[in-house]
């Protein structure tokens, strides 16, 4: 569904993607794992089209997405929750919601994903009327995911949902993503520093370093990996 290939981005003299390559078949969830300031929220937002792409390409579902406006990318059912949450915190969660639908028409099935979001994270639904700025942190990552799957994403990427949360609060959320993949059918694209968690409910991952792809495998594989467990898993 979703294909980066040979990806080079600069912040003026500075390269923070060298060549980065990776796949993410429909249906699954791929992972991508690697330290602060490896490059993985670079990517993400490259592939959303909030950084300019100098060399390579990002297909989408066949097509060639490559540096197209943001909006067109969502349109497309490509949605990005980016880190630190970034919801409207003067509005309400209802109207938060009702933002992330902002590009679609089908009234009946606007209703019937802010119902599935409210299935999906009960807490919302008991706090409609809450200002999001008032929230926790992990309620605030809740509406965040929901406020994307109201675009109707195909795909959806994620960077670092566990980002400030409370260990429960990430558990549950993780578990959340896993329905959403598996319930909606929705691809997932997930950056995350908590790298255990991230390959226990991943297929597949990718080790991002200083800019680039320096391991790939099957998600159990790399969780068994002694150089990747020194590095990312804490062992």
């Amino acid at each position: 569904m979703l294909e980066i290939s040979n990806l080079e981005v600069s912040y003026g003299a500075i390269r923070a993607l060298h060549g980065v390559s990776l796949k993410v078949p429909e249906g699954s969830i791929v992972t991508l794992i690697g330290a602060n300031g490896a490059g993985k929220s670079t990517l993400l937002r490259a592939i959303s089209g909030l950084v300019r792409v100098g060399e390579g390409t990002v297909t989408y579902d066949g097509e060639d997405i490559t540096n197209r406006p943001s909006h067109q990318i969502v349109a497309r059912g490509l949605c990005h929750v980016p880190e630190g949450r970034m919801i409207f915190a003067n509005l309400t969660i209802a109207e938060n919601l009702r933002m992330g639908a902002y590009l679609r028409k089908d009234h009946a099935g606007i209703a019937s994903d802010m119902d599935y979001c409210f299935h999906v994270f009960p807490r919302l639904k008991e706090r409609i009327g809450q200002l999001a700025g008032t929230m926790s942190g992990g309620e605030q990552q809740m509406l965040a995911i929901a406020r994307a799957i109201m675009s109707k994403p195909r795909c959806l990427m994620l960077d670092e949902p566990s980002l400030g949360i409370a260990p429960i609060l990430v558990r549950n959320i993780f578990k959340q993503i896993v329905a959403i993949n598996r319930e909606r059918g929705i691809t997932v694209l997930l950056v995350e520093q908590n790298a255990n968690l991230a390959l226990k409910v991943s297929s597949y991952g990718y080790v991002l370093e200083t800019g680039r792809v320096i391991c790939e495998n099957e998600s159990d594989v790399l969780r068994k990996d002694p150089q990747v467990r020194a590095a990312y898993l804490g062992d």
